[in-house]
């Protein structure tokens, strides 16, 4: 749940968004990558004021466990279809209350409240940290090899875009697709180490509009993720989406007889966002767990 936020309709001033309607796809066909990563840079508030960043704090809500869903019908191959009645879900998702804190170099703490709990999440860019008491886990924990992975791969601060040469990144454009109907260009990004992801940028605006997500494993099987960027806002002259929608997206198997179910899609709001807060150094060292059961 916590690694939704790790990493995140488009708000614009109307000036600008009218000043940028006419800027059509077609204007911009010859755009190279390299010239769309520029352009999206100065967009999110310019180079030198993203470098400028050492450190970041975000607070909201985190949704969970709503989107009540309904009965489906199921084909199966010589049969007719079937309703099935899927999990019981709340109706509405639960709010969480949420801290994020980032620093550079790559250091990452997030508090999460639930049930008058804190569970926590702290990563200090080599080492990490997790406590669980809504599993009635109560005593810290170091991370697992995968979640030690999965966290190295997590983007910097300013995101994979800024700087991707001397991060050892490759990017290419591979074409225009339209993401809820908006024109967006598609950029594949080849990492240092390798892997391969893709970031759509919206060709009116520049801003990102959808990003490929760490796979999640579901069902034995590993699911494409899909986290989506809303309601971007000025903070310090920064753009900061405030709405991050994460979408689990199927997985075809022409060789099951079951179809798979839709996986609702889970949301994070964010209300306030602090750029470049002064964090106590302790907040990315191991937990202590008398601290943190004192925060509730």
């Amino acid at each position: 749940m916590l690694q939704k936020i790790m990493l995140a309709g488009l708000t614009l001033a109307f000036a600008a968004s009218t000043a940028l309607a006419a800027d059509t796809p077609s204007t911009h066909a010859s755009l190279s990558a390299a010239e769309i990563v520029a352009k999206n840079i100065q967009a999110r508030g310019g180079l030198q004021a993203w470098r400028s960043v050492q450190s970041l704090s975000w607070s909201g809500k985190m949704g969970a466990g709503g989107n009540q869903r309904s009965t489906l019908p199921v084909a199966l191959p010589g049969k007719q279809a079937k309703s099935v009645a899927l999990p019981s879900r709340p109706k509405d998702e639960a709010q969480l209350p949420f801290l994020m804190e980032m620093q550079r170099p790559r250091k990452t703490r997030i508090e999460l409240q639930f049930n008058g709990d804190t569970a926590l999440q702290v990563y200090d860019g080599a080492n990490g940290w997790k406590l669980r008491p809504f599993l009635n886990r109560r005593e810290v924990e170091t991370y697992t090899a995968d979640e030690l992975k999965a966290a190295a791969k997590q983007t910097d601060i300013d995101g994979p875009l800024v700087d991707y040469a001397a991060k050892g990144t490759q990017i290419g454009l591979e074409g225009l697709e339209k993401v809820e109907d908006r024109n967006t260009y598609k950029l594949k990004l080849t990492l240092k180490n390798g892997e391969i992801t893709h970031i759509w940028i919206d060709a009116a605006t520049f801003l990102e509009t959808k990003i490929e997500g760490q796979p999640r494993r579901l069902d034995g099987k590993e699911h494409p993720v899909e986290i989506y960027y809303r309601d971007y806002r000025d903070v310090n002259g920064l753009q900061i989406p405030f709405v991050l929608e994460t979408k689990v997206l199927p997985v075809s198997d022409s060789s099951s007889r079951v179809k798979e179910l839709p996986i609702p899609a889970e949301k994070i709001v964010l209300e306030k966002v602090l750029v470049n807060p002064k964090l106590d150094a302790s907040h990315f060292t191991k937990p202590d767990v008398q601290v943190a059961s004192a925060r509730h």
